[in-house]
């Protein structure tokens, strides 16, 4: 696949949050993200925001929707998953070490109402980290992943990343989940667990009926992490192509921006706002 041409803001920066591993709110990234959405909306810098957790499940708004979501989110904390609804587009997720989350925080570009140009930003970003190793990332829908989309990223028909997008007035979050490492039919299966528990079993998966019950049909073999694919066995090596390709594709400049991160009271009160807006009751 030839790579095309593509660029990120000049002075981007990288915050990466990868070695911060501790069993902890897996709100908090996503809280970061909205914050640090708000900041570049705001004139601030643009910035890559990477992170991971060590044993979580994000369901997406449609998820929460679901008749049994409130048992299927006790049955997972019950087995230690840290659970919560994102605000980004997309259905569920699970996460642990061996995902890499990589979140694009950029302005919107002036007129700019064309969505797909900031996946595909992304896309270009994940494909270009792995070009080294291979040069078969596609682009377009798994049927029987989940979280599926448009833009899942797989090689051989087999999905190791999603991509998701939160958009703000002035800026924009695309966020990607990387399965770098671990097996993709278990996360799979637990994502199907999590459905029929939040469906009680009854619904006809994969459809939408007249109540607006949707959720993604999980099959076995639609996933899979890159070190089933490829062979990666290094998640930090995937991480240094992720901030070598950036540092790449950022324009000349001669600004030095300066990194302004939220403090613990904005980051604490962001988490509570998430959880009372989009939390399950």
């Amino acid at each position: 696949m030839e790579l095309e041409e593509w660029s990120l803001p000049g002075d981007m920066l990288i915050w990466d949050r990868t070695e911060q591993t501790e069993q902890s709110d897996v709100l908090v990234p996503f809280a970061l993200d909205e914050l640090l959405t708000r900041r570049v909306g705001a004139g601030g810098t643009p910035i890559v925001h990477l992170w991971r957790h060590p044993r979580a499940f994000v369901m997406g708004l449609r998820d929460s929707r679901l008749p049994y979501a409130l048992q299927a989110m006790e049955w997972l904390e019950e087995q230690g998953y840290s659970v919560i609804v994102r605000n980004s587009g997309g259905a569920a997720v699970p996460l642990d070490l061996g995902v890499i989350n990589i979140t694009l925080i950029m302005p919107k570009r002036q007129g700019n109402i064309d969505f797909r140009h900031d996946f595909e930003t992304m896309f270009r970003l994940i494909s270009e980290s792995l070009h080294k190793v291979t040069s078969d990332v596609s682009k377009g829908e798994i049927i029987g992943s989940y979280c599926p989309g448009d833009y899942d990223l797989s090689i051989r028909g087999r999905k190791f990343c999603g991509i998701a997008q939160r958009r703000q007035a002035h800026a924009i979050a695309v966020q990607a989940f990387v399965v770098v490492r671990g097996i993709g039919n278990d996360k799979a299966e637990l994502a199907k667990q999590f459905y029929n528990i939040a469906t009680g079993e009854t619904a006809v998966e994969g459809t939408c009926d007249t109540g607006g019950l949707c959720f993604p049909k999980v099959t076995e073999n639609s996933m899979a992490s890159l070190e089933e694919l490829i062979g990666l066995k290094d998640e930090q090596s995937f991480i240094d192509s992720i901030k070598e390709s950036i540092r790449a594709h950022k324009p000349k400049t001669d600004n030095q921006a300066s990194l302004d991160l939220p403090n613990e009271t904005e980051i604490t009160t962001m988490v509570e706002t998430l959880r009372t807006r989009y939390g399950l009751k």
